[in-house]
């Protein structure tokens, strides 16, 4: 009914009530501006009409439904600054106090490291050690001709040598960080042994291994003294030890030339 009536009362044209006072004696009344408005303009001015109407309409419906069934009002979002604060409640027996609105959150930065100590200095040290090498003694040949072709015999023994040696050395914190050789020395002289070679060769034998005693190999020995003819002899006692080839021993008693 509301909205029926709010569509009758806007289509309706405007009226001008005129003058406030009554028209003079005599003169015509003058027309409003709507009869005075050519067709067009009436047109125009019925259509706005009806679209503020319609407008107006939507509007109102909108909030009477909205108020009928009781849709709660949306939740408003805004700064910390705009939303109610809660009161601090205190503990018991000291004073409640109020949080400022403009009060600055505790900060949570850490606080800033102490500096850094500069660094301890090295510990730098340097001392000098001496050492010891062994030198290796050299070896000597000669050649001696009443040995055995090819023996060896050490005639001087060998002997080594010591050499000393000193450094300096640097250590940092302990640990050796350079090492200087600064003298090298010769505190013992090592002996060079010296061995014999033999180079006296062997004799070949020139006596018939079948007799004791010396009995020269040939082609025929005979006893020196004798009726034999040679071409070799000897001359006895001599034992046979082995084969009586040259036939010396004539009585068969293991002595020839007797």
């Amino acid at each position: 009914m509301f909205a029926t009536t709010l569509i009758a009362v806007t289509m309706q044209p405007p009226q001008n009530p005129g003058p406030p006072y009554p028209p003079s004696f005599g003169q015509t009344p003058r027309p409003n501006w709507f009869r005075r408005a050519t067709p067009a303009g009436r047109v125009a001015v019925i259509l706005g009409s009806v679209t503020l109407s319609i407008l107006l309409l939507c509007c109102a419906g909108t909030a009477i439904v909205g108020a009928l069934t009781g849709e709660p009002e949306p939740t408003k979002t805004g700064t910390a600054a705009e939303q109610p604060q809660q009161p601090i409640l205190a503990a018991p027996g000291e004073p409640a106090q109020e949080e400022s609105p403009t009060a600055a959150p505790p900060s949570t930065v850490p606080p800033a490291a102490p500096p850094l100590s500069a660094a301890a200095a090295p510990v730098v040290q340097v001392t000098t050690v001496t050492e010891k090498a062994t030198i290796r003694y050299g070896e000597r040949t000669v050649k001696d001709s009443s040995l055995a072709e090819g023996k060896r015999v050490v005639r001087t023994k060998g002997v080594n040598g010591v050499r000393t040696l000193t450094y300096e050395v640097t250590t940092t914190d302990g640990v050796r960080t350079a090492k200087k050789l600064v003298t090298s020395v010769v505190t013992k002289q090592p002996v060079t042994q010296v061995v014999a070679v033999g180079t006296k060769k062997p004799q070949s034998s020139k006596c018939d291994p079948n007799y004791s005693g010396c009995v020269p190999i040939a082609s025929d020995v005979d006893c020196a003294g004798g009726s034999g003819n040679g071409p070799a002899y000897v001359s006895g006692p001599i034992r046979v030890i082995g084969n009586d080839i040259y036939d010396l021993d004539r009585d068969g008693d293991g002595t020839a030339c007797d």
